[in-house]
């Protein structure tokens, strides 16, 4: 055997031991690197990110609690209360990140021991689970063996999906007897789990608010200690005093924030079930009346369970709105549309007659004075006949408007340079080729010549045809065709679209429609010059007569006009945070001289020898003016077996005074009683009773000194005593 020498085997050693030593620098090496980066990350950390990690702390402490905070009241242009807040006792559970499911229940079994709550919303899933979570064993061994194997041998379902499959099964095996087993004692405990369970951590669920007794209240606030999360406070719920319709509603707690709208609210600090505006200035104005929920900063234990709970913020109720509506002067439009609605209905031809709106504004600052609608609409409980507000059909709704668009027209032709100022034009029939014979109303048969303003004193069709042409680049020759193209319509449209025709109006309300344009037809051209094509809202004559009114400026209309802090003593209102002035939006194209022109126009409607509205307006104690209209239209209102009927839609425009107009006003009956070809001014009628109302109104109250905005000013009761429920509206048909 060969034996290994001394020195070779000592040479291995000191290799051996060199490699190790290299080894263990290496390893020395590493630690010391790993160290260096972990002190220079935890540097960097401490010093370059420290800041932003305290805040990211501090706001995951920081919790913002759904506490009920009142809702900013609403107020008309007086002062008068519309919407208000009614204080209720309220019994609210929070639950804790850390809280069980078994604790819940054994608080919900002490509430049920202590106050009465109703069963209506328990449904039949709810029961089935219940069931299930007291008889949990009983429950799943419905389920057999064989069953469940089946289950794991899919490998296409995972775990969940394989739980979810045995609980359906378990759901659908729980018999009515079953059901039935459960007491009344224990549904209500269900009632009351249910609601405790439905939101979320930190977030405040109401377990009961309606009629909750002084009893109640008393008796589980005395047990509060005994009872983790549970707590008695005040619920604020809407409290409507007025019918008006685009005050809008708000949700209940129960419905919480709409599915559609989930993500934008969550995303600014909204909880599920938060009161939200849901329709018009409740929802316009959502973030301003809303308030501010308290905050509170939770502090925990080592294992992450809250132990203290202390108040950062204490929460702050929302802000007030001031409205541009004044009250009494709406109320009294109201009466007014009301009786001509009842009044009409009693004629002959009036099956299709249902609406009728009023709009009233300042031409000058767009504010909206009175906005009225009115639907007569069946009762879906009683089946009789009742008028509901449907003010918000007049931003909602259009129709064709008739004659009412012609100062528009003459405008237009000036504008384009196809016509001048007084210039002259024959009226007479008008028969191009393969078309019916259109004329004036006042000239069916012979040949006169009228101009500009005449036609507008006498509503003269033929001009307006004329200007059509003109603008179209055609001349007029009996029984030949015309030559139209989508270049004309959309010439006139533009125009229009100038005063607020056919476009929004910028009104601060959701759900606002431009109307509907009619497709490209060369037979509707010259209809379009008369108002009698394309479809227009109340509130947008009512902005078109305004940018006449005031000199050629389309004003924005609004129905806010002022934010104030919550009042303080509940008698004053709040201070001023902001009030809204006139917006401009353009400027029509026609010189001051033009609009001036067919200012006087529009004052020969009402004073003229052969003003179409002379019998109702010409012994009107001041200067104003107007202009009246009728449209043929096409009837496609809510009785579907009428759809396509002839029908008539009554329009009237105005502003009051002449100089310096304080009002501007339109008024628009669709599908007025129309019998035998017959029919009456009934927006002419009425827009002289809203006239003469107004200004009676004004006159009472001239002793009255007008408050400057930043003038502190009283609260006042709501004009009417009347209190709405908020879910008591009644939904038009459209």
């Amino acid at each position: 055997m060969r034996k290994i020498s001394k020195k070779r085997a000592a040479s291995a050693k000191a290799k051996l031991r060199a490699n190790v030593a290299f080894r263990m620098n290496i390893l020395f090496f590493t630690i010391f690197l790993l160290f260096s980066i972990l002190i220079f990350r935890l540097g960097f950390l401490q010093i370059v990110q420290g800041e932003e990690y305290v805040r990211e702390l501090k706001r995951t402490e920081e919790v913002p609690i759904n506490t009920s905070v009142p809702r900013g009241r609403i107020y008309d242009s007086q002062g008068r209360i519309l919407v208000d807040n009614d204080p209720q006792n309220a019994i609210t559970y929070t639950k804790l990140q850390t809280t069980t499911q078994e604790e819940m229940l054994n608080i919900a079994e002490m509430l049920a021991s202590i106050i009465e709550k109703k069963l209506d919303d328990v449904t039949l899933r709810d029961k089935q689970d219940y069931w299930i979570m007291l008889h949990r064993d009983k429950a799943y061994e419905r389920v057999t063996k064989k069953e469940e194997a089946k289950m794991l041998s899919d490998e296409t379902l995972t775990t969940t999906d394989m739980q979810k499959q045995i609980d359906k099964l378990v759901r659908d095996r729980i018999t009515e007897e079953d059901l039935a087993s459960l007491s009344n004692e224990e549904l209500e405990v269900l009632a009351i789990y249910r609601e405790m369970s439905s939101g979320y951590a930190l977030s405040p669920q109401i377990i009961k608010s309606d009629d909750v007794t002084p009893e109640e209240f008393a008796r589980v606030s005395e047990r509060l200690t005994e009872m983790k999360g549970v707590n008695t406070t005040t619920d604020w719920v809407r409290l409507p005093m007025s019918s008006l319709a685009i005050l809008g509603r708000t949700t209940s707690p129960k419905e919480g924030i709409p599915k559609s709208k989930l993500e934008y609210f969550l995303a600014r600090d909204y909880t599920r079930n938060d009161r939200v505006g849901r329709s018009y200035i409740e929802q316009e104005y959502e973030e301003i009346l809303q308030g501010q929920k308290s905050v509170v900063k939770n502090i925990t234990d080592g294992k992450g369970t809250v132990t203290e709970t202390q108040t950062v913020f204490e929460g702050q109720p929302g802000k007030d709105l001031v409205l541009t509506i004044d009250s009494e002067i709406n109320s009294k439009v109201e009466s007014l549309v009301e009786a001509k609605l009842t009044e009409m209905k009693q004629k002959n031809g009036s099956n299709l007659l249902d609406r009728a709106f009023v709009v009233i504004m300042d031409p000058y600052t767009g504010e909206v004075l009175s906005m009225v609608g009115k639907q007569l609409i069946q009762d879906p409980d009683t089946g009789k006949r009742i008028v509901n507000d449907y003010a918000y059909g007049t931003f909602t709704s259009a129709y064709e408007i008739g004659s009412t668009i012609k100062p528009a027209t003459i405008l237009t032709g000036y504008d384009q340079g196809v016509i001048g100022m007084n210039d002259i034009l024959i009226d007479e029939p008008i028969k191009l080729k393969d078309t019916r014979v259109k004329s004036s109303i006042f000239n069916r048969n012979s040949r006169m010549a009228i101009s500009d303003l005449q036609a507008i004193e006498r509503s003269s069709n033929v001009y307006m045809f004329k200007i059509g042409l003109k603008l179209a680049g055609e001349t007029y020759v009996k029984d030949e065709p015309i030559d139209i193209n989508n270049g004309d319509f959309s010439l006139l449209r533009n125009s229009y679209a100038q005063f607020g025709l056919g476009v929004p109006t910028g009104i601060d309300l959701p759900g606002e429609t431009a109307g509907i344009k009619g497709p490209f037809e060369v037979g509707k051209f010259l209809d379009m010059t008369i108002g009698q094509y394309d479809t227009y809202t109340p509130l947008q004559m009512a902005q078109y007569v305004s940018t006449i009114a005031n000199g050629g400026n389309r004003i924005q209309p609004q129905v806010v006009k002022q934010i104030r802090e919550p009042s303080y003593d509940g008698t004053t209102m709040g201070s001023l945070v902001s009030e809204k002035g006139p917006t401009i939006l353009n400027r029509i194209n026609n010189s001051q001289n033009q609009i001036e022109h067919i200012k006087k126009g529009m004052s020969r409607v009402y004073f003229g020898n052969q003003g179409s509205a002379r019998s109702y307006f010409g012994d009107l104690p001041f200067a104003a003016a107007g202009k009246t209209g009728t449209a043929q239209a096409v009837y496609y209102g809510p009785k579907r077996d009428n759809w396509g009927d002839a029908a008539i839609n009554s329009t009237h425009i105005g502003f009051a005074p002449f100089d310096n107009p304080e009002i501007a006003y339109a008024v628009v009956i669709p599908w007025a009683p129309y019998y035998n070809g017959q029919y009456e001014s009934t927006g002419t009628i009425l827009a002289r009773e809203v006239v003469d109302a107004y200004f009676e109104i004004k006159k009472k109250n001239e002793a009255v000194e007008e408050l400057e905005s930043s003038t502190l000013q009283t609260i006042k009761p709501a004009f009417s005593e009347t209190l709405i429920e908020e879910d008591s509206e009644k939904v038009p048909n459209e």
